[in-house]
């Protein structure tokens, strides 16, 4: 497979996926290795709801602390919702959401996410692991990835 079609594969797999790169990079050092590269497709492909979850909280973790803030759901939810024209400052609604996602997964009340608070929340209802945007690939372009790369293991062997 020459790296053109490869690009094309990987940017149709990806293209919801904000923060990719950083939760990826798993050392943190601006470099993204084979086996990091390999880890992260399983966990795009064929990852447990463990392993997605995980993945998931570290996209949202923007700061890498190990929690969710408000600050970061708000950002992140100021990015994906869509501005109605009649709204004077929607960044009321977002902070009403952030309060009512607070309400919803935070369990030990402490005003942030953990990621226990965030997994206990996940496996009661399993539509809030992307409860802050898209991380992962959707279905249809997972099975377009899968059905390019293994429909010619020889194909690979190119140089």
């Amino acid at each position: 497979m020459n790296r053109k079609k490869l690009q094309k594969l990987t940017d149709s797999l990806t293209k919801n996926c904000k923060h990719l790169f950083r939760a990826f990079d798993k050392d943190n050092d601006g470099c993204i290795t084979v086996s990091e590269w390999v880890y992260g497709l399983s966990v795009f492909l064929r990852g447990t709801l463990e392993e997605k979850m995980k993945y998931c909280f570290d996209v949202f973790d923007l700061n890498g602390d190990g929690f969710i803030s408000k600050e970061e759901m708000f950002h992140m939810l100021k990015n994906s919702l869509l501005k109605q024209p009649s709204e004077e400052d929607p960044g009321e609604g977002i902070k009403d959401l952030v309060e009512i996602t607070l309400k919803k997964m935070d369990h030990d009340h402490d005003g942030k996410l953990s990621f226990a608070d965030y997994e206990q929340a996940v496996r009661e209802e399993t539509l809030l692991l992307e409860a802050f945007g898209p991380c992962l690939p959707d279905p249809k372009s997972q099975k377009e990835f899968e059905a390019q790369v293994f429909k010619d293991p020889n194909e690979f062997n190119e140089v």
